[in-house]
This record gives C-alpha cells, structure tokens and sequence, in this order.
C-alpha cells in the first residue's frame, strides 16, 4: 500500500471513529439526537480537515510546522465542534455564538494571505487567540447575562475561551519556531 493511500486510510478510520462517538451515544442516550444532516456537516468538517493537513501540513518538511499545523487544525475542530453541539454561552441557539465565527475568519484569511509560510502563520495563529478572548468581551457587551443565558456562567466561558486561545497561542508558538528554524531540542546553526 503507498504512503499517501495509507495515510487515507487512516484519515478515514479516524474520521469513523470520531462519528461513531455520537453513533454509539444515541442508543444510549436521549440526551444526544444527531440527524443524518449532523452526520453529514460533521463527516464534511472533518474530511476538510483531513484535506487540509495532508495538502498543506505534509508539503511541509519541517515536523515542527506539521505539529503546529495539525494544533490549529484541532483547536479550530474543537471550537466548531463544543460551539454547534452545546453553544459556548448559553445555548447552541445563542446568537452570541456566532461571533465565534470571527475566530475561524481570522484563521482562514491569514492563513491565505499569508501562504502558509510558518511566520505568518505564527501571527495568525496569535489574532486567533486574540480574537478568542475578545468575543466573550464583545458578547458581555452586546448581551450582558441579564438579558441572555450566560450559562456555564460568566467566569465559565472566559476560562473556555481561554482554553481555544491557549491551544491556537501555543500552536502561533510553535509555527514561529519552525519559521525561525529553532525550538525545543534545536541547537541554532554554527557560523
């Protein structure tokens, strides 16, 4: 079997198992109830994913700049996939959720305008978790908790929004040591 169709392969069987989760739960619970629509937006996700790493990560020669890459990539899934399932504030029904949006405009654009060279990813990456932050700042101003549900509560959903911004600042970290041809256990070029 060739490296790329493995490689496939394994993507698929990743991708399965993810969608097996909510699967196996709805004959358990009545607390999750996927459509078939569900299954299809979240297989889609998750196959771009899947496309993105392998057509943009692996190009990379550098495993630094595939770490950092596949970081991104699973703190952007994470947000998505916590953000539609149970909403960060509130509910997933929550407008105010969808300023989360924000976070994957920033990713996407500077990702694009910058080629996916590792420095501009580093700052990319950085805006993200910036943006991260700012929403919960924005979404208290536009609905303060006396007018929308804040739950898990206020001081809640800055610790989860923290939790984004640290996965995407800790990736920015790792996509300016792969730009700087330094990192963990490099030792810089003699001159």
């Amino acid at each position: 079997m060739k490296t790329g169709t493995k490689r496939l392969a394994i993507w698929a069987l990743v991708i399965s198992a993810i969608l097996a989760i909510p699967l196996i739960a709805m004959q358990f619970s009545r607390e999750v109830q996927w459509s078939l629509a569900d299954f299809v937006i979240m297989g889609a996700v998750l196959s771009g994913i899947a496309l993105a790493y392998e057509g943009i990560a692996r190009k990379s020669g550098k495993a630094l700049y595939r770490v950092a890459f596949g970081l991104g990539l699973l703190g952007a899934f994470l947000l998505f996939w916590v953000n539609a399932a149970v909403g960060i504030i509130g509910n997933e029904g929550q407008d105010a959720n969808l300023l989360f949006g924000l976070v994957f405009l920033v990713g996407l654009s500077g990702a694009l305008l910058c080629r996916f060279r590792p420095g501009g990813m580093a700052a990319t990456l950085f805006s993200a978790a910036a943006v991260q932050m700012l929403v919960p700042v924005i979404a208290l101003l536009l609905w303060p908790p006396s007018e929308i549900s804040w739950s898990p509560g206020v001081f809640r959903v800055f610790v989860l929004s923290g939790f984004f911004a640290a996965i995407f600042a800790v990736s920015g970290m790792l996509f300016r040591w792969a730009a700087s041809n330094r990192g963990p256990g490099v030792q810089p070029a003699r001159e």
